[in-house]
């Protein structure tokens, strides 16, 4: 007889290795999106946190010239994350991978946009719709025939 297939939001949220996985994983993006707030400027852009364990925080870079920038804010940044999120964390580590300089995320334009129809719409709507949500409605509508203009 044969095995029927699991769902996979019973596999990831199950015990077993692989929620451990997603939750590590969450983890260090979760640290990455931070420790970029706190390395503002282009030295942001420039690294990624690569691991955690053992209570060391593993942070690769693109070149050397960042590694050695970072390297000179380590006890800043070893300090502020763990009176903020890690009071396990004992050291950062810096390495150096010029693979992450090829890695780029593609940042997302929006590029929606209300067709004439639909801005006169939500137009229409908005002159029998009374309060805020009226006003709001009308901004909406403003904004769409504002973006067509330029």
């Amino acid at each position: 007889m044969k095995k029927l297939p699991q769902d996979l939001a019973a596999l990831v949220h199950n015990a077993g290795t692989l929620p451990d996985i997603a939750e590590k994983a969450e983890l260090l993006n979760n640290l990455d999106q931070m420790l970029k707030q706190m390395v503002s400027g282009p030295v942001a852009e420039q690294l990624k946190v690569a691991n955690l364990r053992h209570g060391t925080l593993v942070i690769e870079t693109t070149t050397a010239s960042w590694a050695a920038r970072i390297n000179f804010q380590k006890p800043m940044l070893l300090k502020q994350l763990q009176a903020e999120t890690l009071p396990m964390l004992t050291a950062i580590e810096v390495k150096v991978n010029p693979a992450l300089a090829q890695y780029r995320p593609k940042t997302q334009v929006n590029t929606n946009q209300l067709s004439e129809t639909a801005a006169a719409h939500i137009e229409a709507l908005a002159e029998h719709t009374p309060g805020s949500l009226g006003q709001k409605l009308k901004r909406l509508a403003a904004l769409a025939s504002r973006h067509r203009q330029s």
